[in-house]
């Protein structure tokens, strides 16, 4: 009996090397709460983008920041910086800056700051949680709606009372984990097309996400729960390219008529980064003039942008000795300069 017992016990946990207990979310809300009145601007920012996505709001919205946060220095600069001009130019726009401190990855590199704060592989988990909700709260008490791409499903019970927006990937898109988290989101949330070029996989997904779910998760003390959803019906699509560009007016008609077949509502953003820029972030300047372009000759379903930005342009290895300040270490952004010069061009 007893070694059949041992036995028994070696079958589980082979390839894990340690588990490491995490505070559960709700001790995490109380080391750093939320103000009533930042919790209202969140709420009255995720209503601003709804209505935008629903047609009741007549501006366009622009998700723009660095490629991800590694640095809360370089992170608080440039929000200091966007919240002044999204001040200024609120009268036709609607920015959320981009807060992204997960990475998917093909194979391996960093994922992010909640992962691997400090930059190390020392996968600090439970310090970056607490680094990711301490900015988004700084974010939330100054004004600045926060967007982050939801990738671990376990992530938005730590920080999702925070976020106006969220992007579900291309290369999570597909995934019924992600369709199915997406359903119980508290915000909208696009969802990019596939790493193809699919805009059917997004369409699927879209489906998906507005349906009621039942799935595995944790609640607020942290202790496994079935999740019962109503269904999210803020979702949009959002056009990142694929193998192809596909942000000229053709491919937008296209994913609007495929949307309306689907009995989806037409909102579609177009991501300038990625697929439609070639990664190369100097050419993203010139798919937001297109697109923005078309929505002025009255193509319909256009509903914003996505820019990658950081204070300095391109990007660097992730060097932690000799690493420049402002510049990304995951995709190559467009500098401030230029983001701000084309914002003000586009909606000044």
């Amino acid at each position: 009996m007893s070694t059949a017992l041992n036995d028994a016990c070696q079958l589980e946990n082979q390839n894990v090397v340690s588990l490491t207990p995490l505070p559960s979310p709700a001790d995490l809300h109380r080391r750093l709460p939320l103000a009533a009145e930042a919790g209202i601007f969140v709420a009255r920012s995720r209503a601003a983008v709804a209505n935008i996505l629903a047609g009741r709001d007549p501006r366009a919205l622009v998700v723009v920041g660095p490629c991800s946060i590694h640095d809360l220095a370089a992170g608080r600069e440039y929000l200091a910086r966007l919240r002044e001009l999204a001040a200024a130019l609120a009268e036709r726009v609607f920015i959320v800056m981009r807060v992204y401190f997960e990475k998917p990855r093909t194979t391996t590199g960093w994922k992010g700051l909640i992962n691997d704060p400090r930059l190390d592989d020392s996968f600090d988990i439970e310090s970056g949680l607490t680094l990711a909700r301490s900015f988004l709260v700084e974010l939330a008490e100054a004004g600045m709606p926060a967007a982050t791409e939801a990738l671990d499903p376990i992530v938005p019970q730590y920080l999702g009372d925070l976020i106006s927006w969220y992007a579900i990937g291309a290369r999570t898109t597909e995934s019924q984990t992600h369709r199915e988290m997406a359903s119980g989101l508290s915000a909208p949330c696009g969802f990019k097309n596939g790493t193809d070029g699919s805009v059917t996989i997004a369409v699927q997904a879209m489906q998906a996400a507005r349906t009621a779910h039942h799935f595995l998760g944790i609640d607020g003390q942290g202790r496994t729960a079935v999740v019962r959803t109503r269904g999210n019906a803020d979702v949009h699509l959002i056009l990142r390219g694929g193998r192809e560009p596909n942000y000229e007016a053709a491919q937008v008609e296209a994913a609007v008529a495929e949307l309306g077949a689907a009995g989806l509502p037409t909102a579609v953003m177009v991501d300038c980064s990625h697929g439609n820029s070639a990664k190369n972030p100097a050419r993203q300047p010139l798919v937001a003039r297109a697109v923005m372009a078309q929505r002025v000759a009255g193509r319909q379903g256009i509903v914003g942008l996505m820019l990658e930005s950081h204070l300095e342009a391109g990007n660097q290895p992730l060097v932690r000795e000799a690493l420049r300040y402002g510049v990304s270490i995951t995709d190559a952004c467009m500098g401030w300069a230029e983001t701000e010069a084309l914002l003000r061009e586009l909606f000044g």
